[in-house]
């Protein structure tokens, strides 16, 4: 059985993800851990745009290694500090994923754990 991405006409669909994604029994799932816009050398970009760019960089780079790829996602739970920064996570998410879209929940928090993070990003993969 394929992945099946669920989205009736029944219920709104207000942007670029799927209501609901069926991933089958024989599955390989990868989680990750919330990803932030550090570089290879622990440094932390300076901008919402350049963490964001890096953080889906960096979430590539894991799913390779799984053997993956930002195809694979059905799931993102994205944070960002400040709902002004909803569209440019927006246009940064769209530039690293295409149709069928994952599943996805954004949430504007107070703060990350580094007071110079400005976003944070939780997915799920399968293949």
């Amino acid at each position: 059985m394929a992945i099946k991405f669920h989205n009736p006409r029944s219920v709104a669909l207000t942007g670029k993800y799927s209501l609901g994604v069926e991933v089958p029994a024989d599955a390989r799932l990868l989680f990750l851990a919330g990803q932030v816009g550090y570089d290879s050398k622990g440094r932390l970009a300076p901008s919402f745009e350049k963490q964001c760019d890096l953080t889906w960089k960096n979430i590539g780079q894991i799913l390779k290694s799984a053997g993956m790829g930002l195809g694979n996602i059905v799931r993102v739970t994205g944070f960002i500090t400040d709902s002004r920064f909803i569209a440019p996570y927006r246009d940064a998410r769209a530039k690293f994923l295409k149709s069928p879209y994952p599943a996805a929940t954004l949430i504007v928090v107070s703060g990350l754990a580094d007071p110079g993070m400005f976003v944070e990003i939780e997915v799920v993969a399968a293949k």
